[in-house]
């Protein structure tokens, strides 16, 4: 039988050589490849700092440390989302607002939030949904406006840009996901970028228990200070090594994805039960998704393709709202959030990594048409 998988990780025989090289030596954190990679992901962002983080969630939630958001504080963030987005802001006693979302691409609507700022409103978290970017023109003028802090939730998107410029450079702050479904992985893992340095020396002290000196700066081995309450939120330099790899040669990661997309695309298109996203050459594409029309069950979909070997997912099947902690505890309900409603109950996420081939995508659509006709 077909087997496609939904994912796919770029390892190579080289990367795992030098996952062991790093074990082998016996220097398994604060180590170069941190730093390697580090540098390798500012040089392809243009961001001026980096700062490698045990995952994307951690480095959301330092983030959000970092902004001093806190008790009383309000963050907007998307209702259709990981659940990490808004975590990451009640780990800090702050409460998430949700904002609707655009019900094709799942991005947040910015002409919403200005009517969801209150006093208590202190930064905007937008996610780029499957590695569209989200408008961040209307976001940067919203946060000037109102005097607010952006971190981008950049889970999806390395290689996303907007005008020209990779997304996680416009705010404080851009948090990258290394999960092994991700376009780069490192098992778990992820990274954060900013142009700010006091914002990155802030991130790098509570990532490692709010230690006021690393490793390689003590003038005596063992003398350090904490002067904040910190956490444990550091990767190993044996991840950073598997990353590591993997950005060198992402651009030709990135070329295959952003071709599968347009195969997809191009062969989907006109189909009059799936509505398709158009085509963004800015886009990561994390994801291909197409969105079916209320008329079509997606669970029959969904388990069809499965039967046919085709690994597919969903991103996300319940707005975060909706989520039981969030409805108990705020009191939303059904109807609350109708864009988010509707893309989360649409959308299917077909295989797009790097390893596909065009016969592969082909099975893919042929099987979605003939499973649409049935």
């Amino acid at each position: 039988m077909v087997k496609i998988p939904f994912s796919n990780p770029d390892i190579n025989e080289n990367d795992i050589k030098l996952v062991s090289k790093v074990i082998e030596s016996g220097w398994l954190i604060h180590g170069k490849y941190s730093k390697l990679l580090e540098d390798l992901f500012c040089e392809y962002t243009g961001a001026k700092h980096a700062t490698t983080v045990s995952n994307c969630t951690a480095g959301l939630h330092l983030s959000c440390l970092a902004a001093g958001f806190s008790t009383n504080d309000e963050v907007i963030v998307p209702a259709q989302t990981h659940v990490a987005t808004a975590h990451a802001v009640e780990y800090t006693g702050a409460k998430p607002i949700f904002v609707d979302v655009d019900k094709i691409t799942g991005n947040i609507q910015s002409n919403l939030i200005v009517k969801n700022i209150t006093s208590n409103t202190k930064g905007i978290i937008p996610v780029h949904m499957a590695g569209y970017p989200c408008d961040m023109n209307a976001l940067k003028k919203i946060c000037k406006d109102y005097n607010l802090i952006l971190i981008e939730d950049c889970a999806h998107s390395i290689g996303s840009v907007f005008q020209n410029k990779h997304v996680g450079t416009f705010g404080k702050s851009g948090c990258f996901s290394f999960y092994p479904t991700k376009q780069i992985t490192t098992g778990e893992g992820g990274i954060v970028i900013s142009n700010d340095g006091d914002f990155i020396k802030r991130i790098n002290q509570l990532k490692a228990f709010g230690i006021d000196t690393p490793p390689e700066l003590r003038t005596k081995p063992g003398f350090y200070d904490v002067r904040h309450l910190g956490y444990n939120y550091r990767m190993t330099d044996f991840q950073a090594a598997l990353g590591f790899g993997q950005m060198q040669r992402y651009d030709v990661n990135l070329t295959k994805r952003k071709e599968n997309a347009k195969l997809y695309f191009e062969l989907l298109q006109g189909e009059n039960n799936i509505i398709l996203s158009k085509i963004n050459k800015d886009c990561s594409y994390f994801l291909y998704q197409i969105n079916l029309k209320d008329s079509i069950k997606r669970d029959k979909v969904l388990l069809e393709l499965k039967k046919k070997g085709i690994g597919v997912s969903v991103h996300y099947a319940t707005p975060v709202p909706l989520m039981s902690f969030y409805k108990n505890k705020y009191g939303y309900k059904k109807g609350d959030f109708l864009n988010a409603e509707i893309y989360s109950n649409s959308n299917i996420s077909l295989p797009v990594h790097s390893n596909l081939s065009k016969n592969d995508i082909n099975y893919i659509c042929k099987t979605i048409k003939i499973i649409l006709k049935d």
